[in-house]
């Protein structure tokens, strides 16, 4: 595809949620269709469809690649969620998963790979794929990795400090399980990769120390990405880079600098004034507060009313815009009638 692609979906107006999880809770058996490939490629299918987009955006489950690179260090597939390493493993533990993911047969690792497959093979729909970034995946492996980044911030190196040495080495096996995961998922037939970097913040990386100089942000994202990219560019696949962190300007545009096709941003941030501040060929999307779709103190009226605001502002400055979810729409029990209905508001809502 080309960026003309999305721009056109900009000036047409589209409107879509990161919004498969809605789809797929309301199948009776949807904990089974996570490990069935065919399955959950139609349930991706059945959300292209119902947001009446070209896009088959992938569930936004930021745990695959974790789950993949412990069972390449044998932890225990129960332990996943809690487990952090509290030391640097050393070079054998890099050495297991750059050998060893091709082998680690997840199931739910292969049901993405295989949804991918399926859209590919039986739709029309773009195929997109879905990665967790490495940043991100590295503070999930670490207890408190942001004293560590705060060191690492003023220049300490792994030789330095045994807590910035972890970071540095947590960081490196994120990339190869991250470099892993999009390697399967572009062989699928990917055609655009979602990397979801919510962690790229200004709660771990600190702003004072990027107003002071800081190589922090180029040490800890831009250097990992810059390699992701290259993959893609390789692969000729897309990019649509997400990020719905407290972020301020200097991480915006470490962002901007990764030329994705698409920028998706929180609501923390002010879409109307970041399109000055990204170029006119990236297509800004959201970023409506979804993660607060659940709420009752956020009714249908006051989001049709934010995503009229949105669009109007965006209009005014000319920027491509998509509009869509700060973060994915996750279905909540007891109120996914109630979250489908916000989402119906800003899907149906008037813009003029």
């Amino acid at each position: 595809m080309t960026r003309n692609t999305y721009l056109d979906m900009a000036a047409a107006g589209a409107r879509l949620p990161i919004g498969t999880d809605m789809i797929l809770r309301e199948q009776p058996d949807h904990e089974a269709i996570l490990t069935d490939g065919v399955r959950l490629g139609q349930v991706i299918e059945q959300a292209a469809h119902r947001y009446k987009t070209p896009l088959a955006l992938p569930l936004m489950d930021l745990t695959i690649e974790k789950a993949e690179l412990l069972a390449t260090q044998g932890i225990d597939a129960e332990a996943v969620a809690t487990y952090h390493f509290s030391s640097a493993p050393g070079g054998d533990a890099i050495q297991r998963a750059a050998s060893g993911l091709s082998g680690t047969g997840l199931a739910r690792h292969a049901a993405n790979v295989g949804a991918v497959q399926y859209i590919a093979r039986h739709t029309d729909l773009t195929p997109c794929g879905l990665v967790i970034g490495p940043f991100s995946l590295m503070t999930k492996l670490i207890a408190d990795p942001i004293a560590a980044i705060y060191m690492a911030g003023l220049g300490l190196t792994g030789q330095d400090d045994p807590e910035v040495l972890l970071v540095e080495q947590m960081l490196d096996l994120a990339q190869i399980a991250v470099e892993r995961s999009l390697a399967d998922q572009i062989a699928a037939g990917a055609r655009m990769i979602v990397i979801a970097e919510p962690a790229v913040n200004s709660v771990y990386i600190s702003p004072k120390q990027l107003k002071k100089g800081s190589d922090v942000l180029e040490r800890f994202f831009t250097r990992p990405m810059k390699r992701l990219r290259a993959m893609l560019r390789e692969a000729d696949v897309d990019l649509f880079l997400h990020d719905c962190g407290e972020l301020v300007d200097p991480i915006l545009q470490a962002l901007v600098a990764m030329e994705p096709h698409i920028l998706s941003l929180g609501s923390s941030r002010l879409l109307w004034e970041d399109a000055a501040k990204v170029p006119d060929h990236i297509v800004l999307y959201g970023n409506l507060p979804t993660k607060r779709f659940y709420a009752d103190d956020l009714t249908e009226a006051m989001v049709a009313e934010q995503s009229r605001e949105i669009v109007r502002r965006i209009r005014e400055t000319g920027h491509a815009r998509i509009l869509g979810s700060e973060c994915d729409v996750l279905s909540v029990p007891e109120k996914h009638a109630s979250i489908s209905s916000k989402v119906a508001a800003f899907m149906e809502c008037d813009y003029r």
